[in-house]
């Protein structure tokens, strides 16, 4: 029997998750956390239990299958990958590149493969049909960050380290282990904020794992943290207590919001929020009186409803205390690998609005359409009609909004094609499966949750168990794709496949990894440059091309010299950070606290935060002016440790225990319902009807019942066996596609008006 020990990124919590696998001919025999295990209780990460399990789960898929009138074929690779490029061909030749759309779902994050070779596929489908999981929670947040400053990946994490002052609205990293915040270890970094003489104070509707060991929870009303924000910059500005301090050379609009906050008093906003305006009242005073702070929010936050307005709100209170881009406040990291900078380069900052979905009209946002359209681009005709559809590693019938309907749409397509390891919800409709290998048998890079990390930090994981012959990689099945596709063009487009791929089958991934290093804050870019002349010198047309490309490249490398590498020479001297050294620490390298960026690191034109655009005036003020009556219960979400996505549930030792899949309420809402404990409840809306078991809580705010996502596996013809035993329902068969943020489309997941009834009233009705 083999030992291999590394540290690998876990894909779920998104942190650094030190665990020890013992495997023999590939068969994982044990899996342990070590001492930095970051759960309580000393439990392993269950992340890491679900990838055990998976690896050598019968139900997972290792060859293409193909879907017949009596079930799965397998098929070989060369098959699947002709059949798919003819089909998709086909399709874009008769009705029009739009009749192509493409999903890509949240591992798609985690993997960095899927992630370099990404571009390219859309670049080849060129379709304006793209959607992802992003929509689905945090494009309030990058909106913000777009029109304030200037790139909509330019996201502030909190500088957990030294934090005087945690304010955390409708997060839960307790569970999460951050979202959009790299923090391993949580639960001990809260502490330390408070061994240290600070305060966490949670804002959740529900008393949540943390809230339970925060300094203080303040419950919410769903939807209400725009005005609670509101409130809490009244009261900064009433009290001569907003500071931008060294940010406020760069800042336009300050005197604008001020302006706009002064008639939202706490008196005023309280009946919105379902806050005492005393406790705003102190609130902002306990804000005002640290000597650091970050305000934070999350899921709760971005949606509900206003989540434009409250993701705007959120940057701005950190900005006018002061709190932006400085110790202990929202800081910005400086990552090895800086997809900010590579894409400063390009010229890419972000895009939002520049053109419509044709059924609703909703904007496109850096290139993708709210997934709350996805089922009508499907089932509604006319030109621009989805007629195939690709997922990547998504399981949207599970995890976006009125999943019935979009699983009612799936069949209607000409064509569908799914890279992933399982026959899912949203994968049994599709015609082939291209089943990538398990994330144990592929090396671990982490591009995006390095760029959100509490410290500068960057870290390789070689493959831990080799994979079996002939699989494939994502980004292998991306890359045939990609190139069989443009080969069936132009001659140009011809061209382009076949350098393609020449150089991404000469860099490999880790190639592709290296470079970008190379041309990091801690890197060299000469040396990248060199390695791109050797590339060049391979290509039938590099030797003619690649002079020119290479002098705009220099232009925009010396341009954005400070940018790219500001701290060369405190990591390694001359020659920089490359992939070989990062192999050679395998425990990862901690290049030190977050710094401040600003203004070098905005993408605005004069380098300038925007902190009242125009656009989200107009938000502001269509909230302010809109009067909704209150409905008696509303539906938020929630998660669990072991069951933060759908495809960990086909894990036994996951699933086993006590039934999750409840729906949490306060027990006097429950008298009033005349349930107990356990009893049956149906959950009703325009949506749909679900049935699940009653878990009384006094967590609960009174009027809000609590739903986790991701279950719902009860469909027919899906192959996870696990899953399939423990079924329970699907929140998002409740939600509707209707109720979405009315300025990114962001679909309404917290905050949902539902109905009650006992099922045994139903019964006797």
């Amino acid at each position: 029997m083999t030992e291999l020990s590394h540290y690998r990124t876990c894909h779920l919590c998104e942190a650094m998750c030190g665990i020890e696998i013992r495997h023999d001919n590939g068969q994982i025999k044990s899996i342990r956390g070590d001492q930095q295990d970051f759960f309580s209780r000393g439990h392993v990460c269950p992340k890491a239990v679900a990838i055990q399990d998976l690896q050598n789960d019968p139900d997972r898929l290792r060859k293409p299958v193909r879907r017949t009138g009596s079930g799965w074929e397998e098929i070989s690779w060369e098959t699947a990958l002709e059949e798919t490029t003819r089909q998709l061909s086909r399709i874009r030749h008769q009705h029009g590149k739009d009749a192509v759309g493409l999903y890509a779902g949240n591992p798609t994050a985690h993997n960095h493969g899927a992630l370099l070779m990404l571009g390219p596929f859309l670049a080849a489908l060129n379709t304006r049909n793209r959607y992802s999981a992003t929509s689905a929670d945090q494009l309030p947040h990058m909106l913000a960050s777009l029109q304030m400053f200037g790139n909509q990946a330019l996201l502030p994490v909190p500088d957990l380290d030294r934090t005087d002052f945690w304010l955390v609205l409708g997060g839960n990293p307790m569970a999460s282990n951050g979202s959009i915040m790299t923090a391993p270890d949580m639960r001990n970094r809260i502490k330390a904020i408070q061994q240290r003489g600070g305060k966490v104070v949670v804002v959740d509707p529900r008393r949540s794992e943390t809230a339970r060991v925060a300094s203080q929870h303040l419950p919410i009303r769903p939807g209400g943290d725009a005005w609670l924000l509101l409130g809490l910059l009244h009261v900064l500005f009433r009290e001569d207590d907003a500071d931008p301090g060294a940010l406020g050379s760069f800042v336009d609009g300050y005197g604008e919001l001020k302006e706009l906050v002064e008639p939202w008093t706490p008196k005023r906003v309280s009946p919105h929020c379902g806050i005492p305006a005393g406790r705003i009242e102190r609130l902002a005073r306990d804000l005002a009186a640290a000597d650091s702070a970050a305000v934070y929010g999350r899921v709760g936050l971005t949606t509900s409803a206003n989540s434009t307005v409250a993701g705007w709100l959120l940057w701005a209170i950190n900005v006018v205390t002061g709190n932006l881009d400085r110790p202990g406040g929202m800081m910005f990291t400086q990552p090895a690998f800086d997809i900010v900078g590579m894409a400063a380069l390009a010229g890419i900052k972000g895009s939002f609005d520049q053109h419509r979905s044709r059924v609703h009209g909703l904007p496109e946002f850096g290139g993708e359409y709210p997934v709350v359209t996805l089922a009508d681009e499907i089932s509604t005709p006319g030109e621009g009609q989805i007629r195939a559809l690709i997922t990547h590693a998504g399981n949207p019938v599970l995890s976006a909004p009125d999943g019935q309907r979009l699983d009612a749409a799936l069949p209607g397509l000409d064509f569908m094609v799914s890279i992933d390891m399982y026959i899912n919800e949203t994968t049994r409709h599709a015609n082939i499966i291209l089943p990538p290998v398990g994330p144990l048998e592929r090396g671990q890079f982490d591009p995006v949750f390095h760029f959100v990390a509490i410290r500068n930090t960057i870290k390789y994981a070689p493959a831990m168990l080799t994979p079996p012959p002939g699989a494939l990689r994502d980004w292998e099945i991306l890359l045939e794709l990609t190139s069989r596709l443009l080969d069936t063009g132009s001659i140009s487009q011809r061209l382009m496949g076949r350098g393609l791929r020449s150089i991404v089958t000469n860099l490999g991934d880790e190639g592709i990894i290296d470079l970008g290093l190379r041309l990091g804050p801690y890197g060299n870019p000469g040396s990248a440059l060199r390695i791109m002349d050797k590339l060049a010198r391979r290509l039938p047309a590099g030797q003619l091309l690649w002079p020119r490309i290479r002098q705009q490249l220099n232009t925009r490398l010396r341009r954005l010299s400070n940018f790219l590498s500001p701290y060369l020479d405190e990591y390694d001297g001359d020659s920089g950070l490359t992939l070989n050294k990062l192999k050679q620490n395998p425990h990862g390298i901690d290049l030190g606290p977050l710094r401040p960026v600003l203004p070098a690191r905005l993408g605005t034109p004069d380098q300038r935060i925007k902190l009242a655009p125009a656009l989200f005036i107009e938000a502001l003020q269509t909230m302010t002016q809109s009067t909704q009556p209150a409905p008696e219960f509303v539906m938020i979400g929630r998660r669990h440790l072991r069951s933060n996505n759908s495809w960990m549930h086909n894990s036994q030792r996951l699933v086993k225990g006590k039934d999750r899949c409840t729906v949490m309420l306060h027990p006097e809402d429950a008298a009033q319902l005349k349930v107990t404990d356990g009893e049956l409840l149906e959950v009703s809306s325009p949506t749909g009807v679900i049935r699940l078991p009653v878990e009384l809580s006094r967590d609960m705010l009174q009027g809000v019942i609590s739903v986790p996502h991701g279950w719902g596996h009860h469909r027919t013809g899906i192959q996870q066996s696990v899953a399939a035993a423990h079924a329970g329902v699907s929140i998002n068969d409740v939600i509707g596609t209707q109720s979405h943020d009315p300025v990114t489309g962001t679909a309404i997941l917290n905050g949902v008006a539902v109905q009650l009834r006992a099922v045994s009233a139903v019964a006797v009705a």
